[in-house]
């Protein structure tokens, strides 16, 4: 089951999830009501969430090639917010749509805002130090290049 390529996309879509949860338990267990607190708690919440992923993709760029671990990556996080949005209100005793239209989309902008933040801030890392999937294998290539025996013409 592991080794399915849903179970990662998954692991990490719940992953985004819990984090959610947690931020929620801490707000409605120790402030609640406190609208100061909920907002630190949202923006604490997100800057992890944004970290996480730049963990993630700095891990997954250097042993895949960009084609084939942003589309799992924008999986799980598109799933992670579905749930963060859509059933993360649950937890703290309200509806998703309890906010109004505009409090729902905010929601859904910030996330996305801080996750492609995350993942870019992972990829530039990983470019900038050349540990990435390409950077490797041009370097790769060049070594080989380099290595390999000149031709001898015979005239």
């Amino acid at each position: 089951m592991r080794q399915q390529r849903w179970f990662p996309i998954a692991v990490l879509a719940l992953s985004l999830f819990a984090i959610n949860l947690v931020a929620r338990l801490v707000v409605r267990i120790g402030f609640n009501g406190n609208d100061t607190a909920e907002s630190r708690a949202s923006v604490v919440m997100f800057a992890v969430i944004g970290l996480v992923l730049a963990t993630v993709t700095f891990v997954q760029c250097q042993r895949l090639p960009l084609s084939r671990w942003l589309p799992d990556l924008a999986a799980a996080v598109v799933a992670g917010m579905l749930l963060t949005i859509l059933v993360g209100p649950f937890v703290s005793g309200d509806s998703p749509f309890s906010g109004g239209a505009g409090n729902f989309f905010s929601q859904i902008w910030l996330y996305g805002g801080f996750a492609i933040v995350g993942t870019l801030l992972g990829y530039w890392i990983a470019t900038a130090l050349g540990r990435d999937y390409r950077s490797k294998s041009l370097r790769a290539y060049a070594e080989k290049r380099t290595t390999r025996p000149r031709r001898v013409v015979g005239r």
